[in-house]
Protein backbone atom coordinates (compact mmCIF):
# COMPACT_ATOMS: atom_id res chain seq x y z
CA UNK A 1 0.00 0.00 0.00
CA UNK A 2 1.35 3.51 -1.02
CA UNK A 3 0.11 6.43 0.21
CA UNK A 4 -0.47 8.79 -3.08
CA UNK A 5 -0.45 12.95 -3.59
CA UNK A 6 -0.12 15.29 -6.73
CA UNK A 7 3.68 15.49 -6.24
CA UNK A 8 3.91 11.36 -6.80
CA UNK A 9 0.63 10.89 -8.66
CA UNK A 10 2.18 10.15 -12.11
CA UNK A 11 4.75 7.23 -11.09
CA UNK A 12 2.48 5.72 -8.57
CA UNK A 13 -0.59 5.62 -10.12
CA UNK A 14 -0.46 6.64 -14.41
CA UNK A 15 2.85 5.20 -14.72
CA UNK A 16 2.47 1.99 -12.86
CA UNK A 17 -0.51 0.90 -14.51
CA UNK A 18 0.91 0.57 -17.46
CA UNK A 19 2.68 -2.80 -16.38
CA UNK A 20 0.22 -3.43 -13.21
CA UNK A 21 -3.82 -2.47 -12.57
CA UNK A 22 -3.71 0.08 -10.13
CA UNK A 23 -6.13 0.15 -7.48
CA UNK A 24 -6.86 3.59 -5.84
CA UNK A 25 -8.47 3.80 -2.60
CA UNK A 26 -9.91 7.31 -1.97
CA UNK A 27 -10.02 7.97 2.20
CA UNK A 28 -10.49 10.23 4.70
CA UNK A 29 -9.58 9.86 8.74
CA UNK A 30 -12.50 10.60 9.90
CA UNK A 31 -14.65 7.98 7.75
CA UNK A 32 -15.75 5.17 9.35
CA UNK A 33 -16.05 3.15 6.48
CA UNK A 34 -12.73 3.67 5.41
CA UNK A 35 -11.25 2.42 8.29
CA UNK A 36 -13.27 -0.72 7.41
CA UNK A 37 -12.17 -1.59 4.06
CA UNK A 38 -8.83 -0.61 3.90
CA UNK A 39 -7.53 -3.39 5.84
CA UNK A 40 -9.31 -5.87 3.49
CA UNK A 41 -8.04 -4.07 0.56
CA UNK A 42 -4.69 -4.55 2.07
CA UNK A 43 -5.24 -8.11 3.04
CA UNK A 44 -6.30 -8.40 -0.73
CA UNK A 45 -3.28 -7.35 -2.20
CA UNK A 46 -1.24 -9.73 -0.35
CA UNK A 47 -3.31 -12.56 -1.49
CA UNK A 48 -3.39 -11.54 -4.75
CA UNK A 49 0.23 -11.46 -5.18
CA UNK A 50 1.09 -9.26 -7.97
CA UNK A 51 -2.10 -8.77 -9.74
CA UNK A 52 -2.86 -5.42 -8.85
CA UNK A 53 -0.98 -2.41 -6.71
CA UNK A 54 -3.18 -0.67 -3.88
CA UNK A 55 -2.38 3.12 -3.27
CA UNK A 56 -4.65 5.07 -1.08
CA UNK A 57 -5.46 9.03 -1.52
CA UNK A 58 -6.45 11.47 1.24
CA UNK A 59 -9.66 13.18 -0.59
CA UNK A 60 -9.15 15.97 2.10
CA UNK A 61 -5.32 16.41 1.23
CA UNK A 62 -5.69 15.86 -2.61
CA UNK A 63 -8.95 17.67 -3.15
CA UNK A 64 -7.55 18.35 -6.56
CA UNK A 65 -7.16 14.54 -7.37
CA UNK A 66 -10.25 13.05 -5.69
CA UNK A 67 -12.10 16.28 -8.37
CA UNK A 68 -10.37 14.74 -11.25
CA UNK A 69 -11.94 12.00 -10.46
CA UNK A 70 -15.37 12.89 -9.75
CA UNK A 71 -15.04 11.67 -5.98
CA UNK A 72 -18.83 12.28 -4.57
CA UNK A 73 -18.50 10.19 -1.33
CA UNK A 74 -15.86 7.77 0.39
CA UNK A 75 -14.70 5.15 0.41
CA UNK A 76 -14.27 4.90 -3.51
CA UNK A 77 -12.79 2.70 -5.31
CA UNK A 78 -11.32 3.03 -8.82
CA UNK A 79 -9.25 0.45 -10.47
CA UNK A 80 -6.46 2.02 -12.92
CA UNK A 81 -5.31 0.30 -15.99
CA UNK A 82 -3.27 1.86 -18.96
CA UNK A 83 -3.56 5.28 -17.40
CA UNK A 84 -7.25 4.80 -17.54
CA UNK A 85 -9.65 4.57 -15.11
CA UNK A 86 -11.82 1.25 -16.01
CA UNK A 87 -14.03 0.09 -13.13
CA UNK A 88 -14.75 1.28 -9.55
CA UNK A 89 -17.05 0.77 -6.32
CA UNK A 90 -18.25 2.78 -3.68
CA UNK A 91 -18.60 1.92 -0.05
CA UNK A 92 -17.50 -1.04 2.15
CA UNK A 93 -18.54 -3.70 0.43
CA UNK A 94 -17.39 -7.13 1.78
CA UNK A 95 -14.66 -9.17 1.14
CA UNK A 96 -16.63 -10.97 -1.43
CA UNK A 97 -18.15 -9.16 -3.54
CA UNK A 98 -14.33 -7.00 -3.31
CA UNK A 99 -12.94 -10.29 -4.84
CA UNK A 100 -15.85 -10.38 -7.49
CA UNK A 101 -14.80 -6.98 -8.06
CA UNK A 102 -11.13 -8.01 -8.51
CA UNK A 103 -11.82 -10.95 -10.72
CA UNK A 104 -14.12 -9.39 -13.71
CA UNK A 105 -11.32 -7.07 -14.04
CA UNK A 106 -7.92 -8.23 -12.95
CA UNK A 107 -5.79 -10.40 -15.57
CA UNK A 108 -5.56 -14.04 -14.31
CA UNK A 109 -2.98 -15.43 -12.59
CA UNK A 110 0.24 -16.68 -14.08
CA UNK A 111 1.01 -20.39 -13.28
CA UNK A 112 5.21 -20.42 -13.19
CA UNK A 113 6.87 -23.82 -14.11
CA UNK A 114 8.17 -25.32 -11.33
CA UNK A 115 12.04 -24.70 -11.13
CA UNK A 116 14.75 -27.36 -10.19
CA UNK A 117 16.38 -25.99 -6.98
CA UNK A 118 20.20 -24.80 -7.43
CA UNK A 119 22.84 -25.93 -6.20
CA UNK A 120 23.59 -23.11 -3.37
CA UNK A 121 19.63 -23.44 -2.44
CA UNK A 122 19.37 -26.84 -2.03
CA UNK A 123 22.62 -26.48 0.56
CA UNK A 124 20.78 -23.43 2.06
CA UNK A 125 17.71 -25.79 2.79
CA UNK A 126 20.08 -27.69 5.05
CA UNK A 127 20.59 -25.76 8.15
CA UNK A 128 23.87 -27.23 9.58
CA UNK A 129 25.45 -26.77 5.89
CA UNK A 130 23.85 -23.06 5.78
CA UNK A 131 25.24 -22.51 9.03
CA UNK A 132 28.29 -23.48 8.45
CA UNK A 133 28.34 -21.68 5.13
CA UNK A 134 27.32 -18.52 7.06
CA UNK A 135 30.01 -18.97 10.04
CA UNK A 136 32.77 -19.20 7.14
CA UNK A 137 31.63 -16.06 5.27
CA UNK A 138 31.84 -14.09 9.04
CA UNK A 139 35.41 -15.41 9.63
CA UNK A 140 36.38 -14.60 6.08
CA UNK A 141 34.99 -11.08 6.31
CA UNK A 142 34.52 -9.77 9.70
CA UNK A 143 33.22 -6.63 8.49
CA UNK A 144 30.05 -8.05 6.40
CA UNK A 145 27.42 -6.84 8.65
CA UNK A 146 24.83 -8.69 6.12
CA UNK A 147 26.65 -12.02 6.51
CA UNK A 148 26.56 -11.26 10.45
CA UNK A 149 23.39 -10.43 10.64
CA UNK A 150 22.16 -13.71 9.00
CA UNK A 151 25.05 -15.99 11.17
CA UNK A 152 23.72 -14.52 14.11
CA UNK A 153 19.73 -14.84 13.15
CA UNK A 154 20.16 -18.64 11.95
CA UNK A 155 21.96 -19.29 15.12
CA UNK A 156 18.91 -17.67 17.29
CA UNK A 157 16.64 -19.72 14.99
CA UNK A 158 18.48 -23.04 16.18
CA UNK A 159 18.30 -22.40 19.73
CA UNK A 160 21.89 -21.75 20.07
CA UNK A 161 21.25 -18.28 22.32
CA UNK A 162 25.36 -17.92 24.10
CA UNK A 163 26.87 -18.95 20.19
CA UNK A 164 24.65 -16.47 18.63
CA UNK A 165 25.55 -14.24 21.89
CA UNK A 166 29.55 -14.78 21.16
CA UNK A 167 28.96 -14.02 17.34
CA UNK A 168 27.03 -11.02 18.29
CA UNK A 169 29.48 -9.38 20.69
CA UNK A 170 31.99 -8.14 17.99
CA UNK A 171 29.57 -5.58 16.84
CA UNK A 172 27.28 -4.47 19.81
CA UNK A 173 28.49 -1.18 19.58
CA UNK A 174 27.02 -1.15 15.97
CA UNK A 175 23.75 -1.48 17.65
CA UNK A 176 22.55 2.62 17.56
CA UNK A 177 23.92 2.72 13.54
CA UNK A 178 22.39 -0.47 11.90
CA UNK A 179 19.16 -1.05 12.49
CA UNK A 180 18.99 -4.76 11.86
CA UNK A 181 21.46 -5.11 14.58
CA UNK A 182 19.59 -3.25 16.55
CA UNK A 183 16.36 -5.92 15.76
CA UNK A 184 18.76 -8.90 16.94
CA UNK A 185 19.08 -7.09 20.04
CA UNK A 186 15.78 -6.69 20.67
CA UNK A 187 15.12 -10.38 19.83
CA UNK A 188 18.00 -11.12 22.47
CA UNK A 189 16.95 -9.43 24.92
CA UNK A 190 13.61 -11.08 24.69
CA UNK A 191 14.80 -14.55 25.13
CA UNK A 192 16.50 -13.42 28.38
CA UNK A 193 13.28 -12.17 29.69
CA UNK A 194 11.50 -15.27 28.72
CA UNK A 195 14.68 -17.22 30.47
CA UNK A 196 13.60 -14.93 33.22
CA UNK A 197 9.89 -16.26 33.68
CA UNK A 198 9.80 -19.20 35.74
CA UNK A 199 6.47 -20.47 34.22
CA UNK A 200 5.54 -19.03 30.65
CA UNK A 201 2.53 -20.42 30.48
CA UNK A 202 1.46 -19.28 33.49
CA UNK A 203 3.14 -15.63 32.79
CA UNK A 204 1.13 -15.68 29.59
CA UNK A 205 -2.34 -16.79 30.95
CA UNK A 206 -1.65 -13.89 33.47
CA UNK A 207 -0.84 -10.89 30.84
CA UNK A 208 -3.98 -12.17 28.92
CA UNK A 209 -6.19 -11.74 31.68
CA UNK A 210 -4.38 -8.20 32.98
CA UNK A 211 -5.26 -7.23 29.12
CA UNK A 212 -8.86 -8.31 29.06
CA UNK A 213 -8.96 -6.24 32.20
CA UNK A 214 -7.17 -3.09 30.86
CA UNK A 215 -7.12 -3.06 27.48
CA UNK A 216 -4.79 -0.33 28.09
CA UNK A 217 -2.02 -2.07 30.15
CA UNK A 218 0.90 -1.81 27.66
CA UNK A 219 3.63 -3.28 29.89
CA UNK A 220 1.03 -6.39 29.97
CA UNK A 221 0.92 -6.31 26.11
CA UNK A 222 4.99 -5.90 25.61
CA UNK A 223 5.64 -8.88 27.80
CA UNK A 224 3.37 -11.08 26.04
CA UNK A 225 4.74 -9.89 22.67
CA UNK A 226 8.13 -10.47 24.33
CA UNK A 227 7.45 -13.74 25.73
CA UNK A 228 6.35 -14.74 21.76
CA UNK A 229 9.16 -13.16 20.80
CA UNK A 230 11.35 -15.45 22.36
CA UNK A 231 9.08 -18.22 21.33
CA UNK A 232 9.40 -17.40 17.82
CA UNK A 233 5.70 -17.05 17.58
CA UNK A 234 6.23 -13.72 15.30
CA UNK A 235 2.92 -12.82 13.65
CA UNK A 236 1.01 -13.29 17.71
CA UNK A 237 3.83 -10.94 18.77
CA UNK A 238 3.16 -8.82 16.19
CA UNK A 239 -0.47 -8.76 16.45
CA UNK A 240 0.03 -7.87 19.92
CA UNK A 241 2.36 -5.08 19.42
CA UNK A 242 -0.24 -3.38 17.02
CA UNK A 243 -2.84 -3.30 19.43
CA UNK A 244 -0.20 -0.91 21.47
CA UNK A 245 0.46 1.25 18.84
CA UNK A 246 -3.52 1.24 17.69
CA UNK A 247 -4.09 2.99 21.14
CA UNK A 248 -0.89 5.25 21.87
CA UNK A 249 1.66 5.36 18.92
CA UNK A 250 3.96 6.78 21.08
CA UNK A 251 3.95 4.82 24.30
CA UNK A 252 7.42 3.82 25.78
CA UNK A 253 9.55 5.75 23.27
CA UNK A 254 7.67 3.94 20.60
CA UNK A 255 8.50 0.65 21.67
CA UNK A 256 5.85 -1.05 20.22
CA UNK A 257 6.69 0.48 16.75
CA UNK A 258 10.24 -0.53 16.92
CA UNK A 259 9.80 -3.80 18.11
CA UNK A 260 7.41 -4.68 15.22
CA UNK A 261 9.81 -3.48 13.08
CA UNK A 262 12.80 -5.41 14.71
CA UNK A 263 10.44 -8.78 14.22
CA UNK A 264 9.82 -7.99 10.26
CA UNK A 265 13.57 -7.65 9.91
CA UNK A 266 14.13 -10.93 11.87
CA UNK A 267 11.13 -12.78 9.95
CA UNK A 268 12.32 -11.54 6.53
CA UNK A 269 13.67 -14.48 4.30
CA UNK A 270 16.33 -13.44 1.76
CA UNK A 271 14.76 -12.53 -1.60
CA UNK A 272 14.53 -15.69 -4.21
CA UNK A 273 16.69 -15.57 -7.54
CA UNK A 274 14.91 -14.44 -10.16
CA UNK A 275 15.81 -13.93 -13.70
CA UNK A 276 17.48 -10.89 -15.00
CA UNK A 277 15.35 -7.73 -15.16
CA UNK A 278 12.55 -9.32 -13.03
CA UNK A 279 11.86 -8.17 -9.75
CA UNK A 280 11.84 -11.17 -6.21
CA UNK A 281 8.30 -11.49 -4.99
CA UNK A 282 8.06 -9.86 -1.08
CA UNK A 283 7.50 -12.68 1.10
CA UNK A 284 3.39 -12.28 1.70
CA UNK A 285 3.62 -12.37 5.24
CA UNK A 286 6.18 -9.75 5.83
CA UNK A 287 4.63 -7.46 3.26
CA UNK A 288 0.98 -8.35 5.29
CA UNK A 289 2.54 -6.96 8.27
CA UNK A 290 4.35 -3.95 6.66
CA UNK A 291 0.97 -2.68 5.09
CA UNK A 292 -0.64 -3.37 8.50
CA UNK A 293 2.61 -1.27 10.51
CA UNK A 294 1.93 1.62 7.84
CA UNK A 295 -1.44 1.53 7.69
CA UNK A 296 -1.51 2.03 11.65
CA UNK A 297 1.58 4.44 11.88
CA UNK A 298 -0.11 6.98 9.37
CA UNK A 299 -3.73 6.67 10.91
Amino acid sequence: MINVTLENFEAEVISASKSQPVLVDFWAPWCGPCKVIGPLLEKLEGEYADRFKLVKIDSDQEQQLAAAFGIRSIPTCVLVINGQPVDGFMGALPESKIKEFLDKNLPPAQEEAPQEPQADEAEDADPAARLEKLQHAVATDPANDDARFDYVRALLLAGRIDDAKLAFAPVLAKIGAVRRFDSLHKWQDAIDFAAGVADPARAMSEYESRIATNKRDFDARLAKARLLMAQQRWTQAMDELLEILMRDKSWGDEMARKTCIAVLDIIEPPRPKVAEGQIPPDDPTVATYRRRLSSVVLS
